[in-house]
Formats: structure tokens, C-alpha cells, sequence
């Protein structure tokens, strides 16, 4: 039983074969995922996804890339999706210093308007971050983010920066780049991750893990990421899929 926690479903990538793409999943093992929207055109379709499946979730955020195309009623429109039986988390919402389409003083603006939503809400948050680990890391201290926690997904950080996310009442979820060979970093960090703060997920159509690395990736790819952890950590596949499984369940508040 495997446990995908962030899933882009909802892209384009899958518009034709969405349905074989989910099948093959739960073929897989892969029985709960959540479906990320993070903007106009991806937020309906995860909420629609998570209607038509029992056991598929959806999270509604706002992406700092998309930061720049911001307008007030979008935040409403969050938090009237928010109370929506299957949405269990806000995000992702985050920092992005690698893409260059939004001033980062309208992302970190964005960003926090989201956090403050989620503690009005009771939602915890998914954290998109990319080259901007230190100002992520500051804005959700300075929004006290702990009263709500949330998950770093797709973590690409150092062993440092990860103690520093579990001191916020972080998750650190891993994806497809800790099964890449040049990633001795992250294979350091999913060796001294704690068990009780690790998911795993698939970030699906994108960063497939090897041995498909660069190609489509899919949720019933998340398998590849729980070998490679449980290699990593010296324990049993069935291990890493039951804990990592329970972690979320928890951490999303599913029953």
C-alpha cells in the first residue's frame, strides 16, 4: 500500500490517458495520492479527479511561479475550495528563485497570504521550493507555519536544512531525483530522515526516477522512490511503504 502525496494528475500531459495513467497505479499498489492545482486552469481538475475517486485527495494552492498573474479574489476563491470535503491541504504555494516570471517580492506576498489562510482555515501546507531554501525557511518562521505544519515537497536540501524543516513541524517528502546516481546529497538526507516525518511522492509528469528518468512520469512510479529509501535505509520495501503510508494518512488527517 503506497501513499503518492503529490501528484500534477490534473496536467496536461495526462489529458489523454488520465484513467490508464490512475489504473496502473493502484495496479501498482499506489491506493491514495493527492492532486495538486496551483493555478486557474489545474485547480478545478484536481477537485474533479478527487470527486470521481474515493481514494484520490486534491490540495489547492497558489505556485510562486504563477505569482505575477495574483488577483484577491483568487485567495476567496481558496478559501472557499478549502472547506471542500476532499481538499486536504493548501499549496502548493512557495518560492521559486530558479524561473524568472515573478518579481520575488510579489511571490513572498503571495506565499504568505497563503500560510495565512491555511492557520484561518486549519489546513496544513505544501511548500514548492526552488533555489530559495533560506527565505522559505524565514517567511514560515515569521508566520509561525508550525501551528499548521506542512510538507517540503519534493525536498532537495541539505541534512541541515532538513533538521531545520523538522523544527517547523515539517514533513520531508521525496521524490524521483533520490533515486538519481549524482544525487549523494539527497541520498544522505533519506538515510537520516526520521521515519515518522518521511512521504514520499511521484511530482508526476514530472522528475520520473530511474530508470525512467526523463521521461513521463506517473504515480505508479512512486514504487522506484520507496525501493531506493528502503535500500538507503537498510530496511524492508513493505516497511517503508506501511510507514510512509501512515505518515500521510496522518499528516492529511484521512481516515
Amino acid at each position: 500500500m503506497l501513499f503518492d502525496t503529490h501528484v500534477h494528475l490534473n496536467a496536461r500531459q495526462f489529458a489523454e490517458d488520465r484513467h490508464e495513467v490512475i489504473e496502473r497505479a493502484f495496479e501498482a499498489g499506489v491506493n491514495r495520492m493527492v492532486v495538486v492545482g496551483f493555478d486557474e486552469e489545474t485547480i478545478p481538475i484536481a477537485i474533479e479527479i478527487a470527486e470521481q475517486y474515493e481514494s484520490i485527495y486534491a490540495a489547492v494552492g497558489w505556485h510562486p511561479v504563477d505569482a505575477i498573474h495574483y488577483k484577491e479574489e483568487h485567495l476567496k476563491w481558496l478559501e472557499e475550495l478549502s472547506s471542500h470535503p476532499k481538499v486536504v491541504a493548501l499549496g502548493e504555494m512557495g518560492l521559486d528563485y530558479h524561473w524568472d516570471t515573478s518579481p520575488k517580492e510579489i511571490q513572498e506576498e503571495v506565499f504568505r497570504k497563503q500560510i495565512r489562510l491555511a492557520k484561518k482555515m486549519h489546513k496544513p501546507i505544501i511548500i514548492h521550493n526552488r533555489e530559495a531554501t533560506s527565505d522559505v525557511i524565514a517567511i514560515l518562521q515569521e508566520e509561525d507555519a508550525q501551528t499548521v505544519g506542512g510538507i517540503m515537497h519534493c525536498f532537495s536540501g541539505s541534512v541541515s536544512e532538513m533538521q531545520d524543516c523538522l523544527q517547523l513541524n515539517f514533513y520531508i517528502s521525496l521524490g524521483g531525483p533520490v533515486t538519481f546516481k549524482n544525487a549523494k546529497e539527497l541520498k544522505e538526507v533519506a538515510k537520516v530522515a526520521p521515519l515518522d516525518r518521511l512521504l514520499i511522492e511521484t511530482d508526476a509528469p514530472y522528475l520520473a526516477p530511474h530508470p525512467n528518468r526523463g521521461k513521463r512520469n506517473e504515480p505508479a512510479y512512486v514504487t522506484f522512490v520507496a525501493k531506493q529509501i528502503a535500500e538507503l535505509k537498510n530496511m524492508e520495501y513493505e516497511e517503508i511503504c506501511q510507514i510512509t503510508t501512515h505518515n500521510a494518512l496522518k499528516f492529511f488527517g484521512i481516515k
